[in-house]
């Protein structure tokens, strides 16, 4: 049997969504889970029963300081291992993005997975359309970003969820394998022009002010988290081309613009429109 860890979120809904589409046995494990998904609290051992379980997808359970990621990550590939699973799946991050203030959690967990004994794949995942659009910011008359002329190599989260499915569904053929799953990159003034308005670059000290004093909800890490994206695309670090994505999928990627302009038109405030 699949288990997808995280099944209640984003990445690992689609997942399971699409390992389904597929008509393959698959459970969906959860911190807080709906009825018939396993309740999976990394943080509390205890709770972590894989039995029964031959391919885990593990998705990288973030939103936490490093020492706290990479603690619940050992802690499901110990039970991985003392519950007898073949062979894991982990949503990692693009090898692009190793300056990135979240980049240690994934490359220390890869370092846990290859060290694991399980047979493993590493899907090094690149930044969501959905996380791009979500990104900028609307003023009076368009939208802001620190992200200047920079691109980023997007990809939509439903074609990540499509190669987890892919590659769970056949594990043995990727097996030991690190794929580097990015899109097309795309620019802050492209998904204004979309959206009818114009595109306004902010400097990187504005934006982190606005990030610490005008954003309420930020836990303590969240703040140089973005501001390390943010830099990495201004400067042109984050939108590296990979074949990766189309060779798994064994199809075109989606087109990461749409969902971007989609998911920043729908946070566009009702007296801007």
């Amino acid at each position: 049997m699949i288990l997808v860890t995280g099944a209640n979120g984003n990445l690992g809904a689609a997942t399971l969504a699409a390992l389904r589409a597929r008509g393959i046995a698959v459970a969906g494990g959860s911190r807080t889970p709906d009825e018939g998904m396993r309740r999976l609290d990394f943080d509390d051992r205890e709770s972590l029963d894989l039995r029964g379980v031959s391919t885990l997808v593990l998705i990288s359970a973030g939103y936490a300081e490093d020492d706290q990621v990479v603690g619940r990550h050992a802690a499901v590939l110990d039970a991985a291992v003392r519950d007898g699973v073949r062979h894991v799946v982990y949503t990692s991050l693009t090898g692009a993005g190793d300056h990135l203030g979240f980049a240690l959690a994934h490359r220390a967990t890869e370092r846990l997975v290859r060290a694991s004994g399980l047979a493993w794949t590493i899907l090094r995942n690149g930044l969501y359309a959905e996380l791009f659009g979500a990104l900028l910011m609307w003023s009076e008359d368009g939208v802001e970003s620190a992200f200047g002329g920079g691109a980023l190599a997007a990809v939509v989260r439903e074609d990540l969820a499509d190669a987890a499915a892919i590659v769970a569904a056949d594990p043995a053929r990727h097996g030991g394998r690190i794929y580097d799953l990015v899109g097309t990159p795309i620019t802050g003034r492209q998904v204004a022009d979309r959206l009818g308005v114009p595109h306004r670059t902010i400097s990187l000290g504005e934006y982190r002010g606005r990030l610490l004093d005008e954003t309420p909800g930020l836990l303590p890490f969240q703040p140089p988290m973005l501001a390390s994206i943010a830099t990495s695309i201004r400067h042109g670090f984050l939108d590296g081309a990979s074949p990766d994505l189309v060779d798994v999928l064994g199809r075109p990627a989606r087109d990461p613009l749409a969902p971007a302009v989609a998911v920043a038109s729908a946070t566009r405030p009702e007296a801007s429109v």
